[in-house]
């Protein structure tokens, strides 16, 4: 079911799209934004976001209504909106295993001795251009029209909440490890990703599919836990994983100073010493491998790998209660829960 589902979606994508490059006529105003906004939204990916407000959706509506599967293509493009500007924040150098956006149209400029702007620059114009299209796209379902105003409501707040919860990451790594509590890891997970990735997608497709407000809040906080969850497993393949399987290099959340569970752990754990070393480390501008092999090191030597996952576990556990005693029909309940745990391993 999940698989026709996602084949669905990627179905749609490409014919999304074309009705978006049609509707704006964006190649006659920018041959070049056209085709870099749809290398970018056509590269590969999970698509999890759509697939969860069609799993909510289907879980609540006696019927499919037209224009379901375009209307969950706007969380793809939010996504792509949000990813496009992290990798600036972030200096990523690769997304979905090539190059980011930045850094491809900063090569497209090299050639162009005479520009004055950059490949950020330009990047940040197509994310926007992106947001605007995920709104344009939020509103194909032919469903109730009092639903999609509540559903679009839902959307607007998980964009907000995703940045104010960006704007949070970046501004406790001036506070530093030692004056961050688990607390706010775990606000900055619920803002970042949980939110506008699990608890928000199922919210959207559960309103639109007809679920008043109190069986929507259930569904919203087991997305919270399904999220919290999976923002620790990228947190461990950020420092454990390898690039050619997650796409981007180990080195970007330490070159970061990226306050994650695993680092929290392991600090508060740790000698006097080893607190050091890892305050120094997250102060690097530019750490190296050596450095990262380092604090792998420190993380195996408190146990901070094994803690991160027992939490993931007692999260998945606290999620899999509050949808299973949610409002979803039977079918619905166990394809939600089964794709989740799927996607934690």
């Amino acid at each position: 079911m999940i698989i026709q589902i996602k084949n669905k979606i990627e179905r749609e994508l490409p014919r999304t799209l074309r009705y978006l490059d049609r509707r704006y006529s964006i190649p006659a105003i920018s041959s070049l934004i056209s085709k870099e906004m749809r290398l970018f939204a056509l590269g590969k990916g999970k698509r999890l976001r759509p697939i969860f407000l069609v799993l909510a959706y289907k879980g609540f509506a006696k019927y499919e209504a037209p224009g379901l599967y375009r209307t969950a293509l706007s969380l793809e493009l939010l996504h792509d909106f949000l990813i496009i500007h992290d990798d600036i924040i972030d200096r990523s150098p690769a997304r979905r295993g090539r190059p980011s956006l930045h850094k491809r149209l900063a090569r497209y400029l090299k050639k162009k001795r005479h520009a004055k702007f950059t490949g950020e620059d330009l990047a940040i114009v197509i994310g926007d251009i992106m947001y605007a299209l995920a709104i344009d796209t939020f509103l194909s379902i032919r469903e109730n029209s009092a639903r999609k105003e509540r559903a679009l409501e839902k959307f607007i707040r998980a964009t907000a909440l995703t940045g104010l919860g960006e704007g949070a990451e970046l501004l406790y790594t001036l506070k530093g490890i030692t004056r961050i509590s688990k607390s706010d890891i775990e606000a900055v997970y619920d803002l970042k990703t949980a939110s506008y990735s699990f608890a928000s997608p199922l919210v959207i497709g559960a309103t639109l599919g007809g679920a008043s407000k109190l069986q929507s809040e259930r569904l919203f906080k087991g997305g919270l836990f399904t999220g919290r969850a999976f923002q620790i497993r990228d947190d461990i393949l950020g420092i454990f994983g390898e690039q050619k399987h997650t796409g981007k290099s180990p080195l970007t959340d330490l070159k970061e100073g990226k306050l994650t569970l695993l680092l929290w752990h392991a600090f508060h754990s740790a000698s006097k010493n080893d607190k050091l070393t890892i305050k120094r480390m997250l102060a690097k501008k530019n750490a190296k491998m050596r450095d990262l092999l380092k604090l792998r090191r420190i993380l195996t030597r408190y146990g901070s790998l094994e803690y991160a996952t027992q939490e993931i576990e007692r999260y998945i556990k606290k999620a899999e209660g509050l949808i299973m005693s949610s409002a979803l029909s039977s079918k619905y309940k166990n394809l939600l829960i089964n794709y989740a745990k799927e996607l934690l391993t």
